[in-house]
């Protein structure tokens, strides 16, 4: 197989196959009212305790733009709040009650897709392309 056909691309069939799996969560994550990219930054939230906008965006490989638009809805709904501190680059973000309870409404909804597309996969690949993922994404940020 040659490397160098735009078919082989990396980048576009990456972006392709996560355009697909996340419509298939957003779907899924549809009667909690979140969708895919809101459901992860609570959880990642929810998992790491009050994050600095810094941190959170390194966690999630994402800019601080991209974040920070990405924070507005959910610090809108109250599913997150700004907490105080000195340095404006460091308030830590925290998940609120209401968060909690959407997250908790959420979760098995995320459930059910998650094991829908491991099972649909074979849980041996799904292992397999969750471990190339990380990897891919260790290979990127060091290059």
């Amino acid at each position: 197989m040659d490397l160098c056909t735009r078919g082989n691309c990396t980048c576009f069939n990456l972006r392709k196959a996560a355009r697909a799996i996340t419509q298939m969560y957003d779907d899924a994550l549809k009667p909690s009212g979140l969708r895919t990219t809101q459901f992860t930054l609570l959880s990642v939230v929810e998992s790491k305790g009050p994050t600095g906008i810094t941190e959170l965006a390194r966690t999630l490989v994402t800019d601080r733009t991209t974040l920070t638009r990405n924070l507005k809805p959910l610090l809108s709904q109250r599913l997150l709040e700004i907490g105080e501190s000195t340095d404006r680059r460091q308030r830590p973000i925290a998940l609120t009650s209401r968060g909690r309870d959407r997250l908790t409404q959420a979760l098995p909804l995320w459930r059910d897709v998650q094991v829908r597309f491991a099972d649909g996969l074979g849980r041996t690949r799904w292992k397999n392309l969750v471990g190339n993922l990380s990897e891919a994404v260790r290979l990127a940020q060091s290059a």
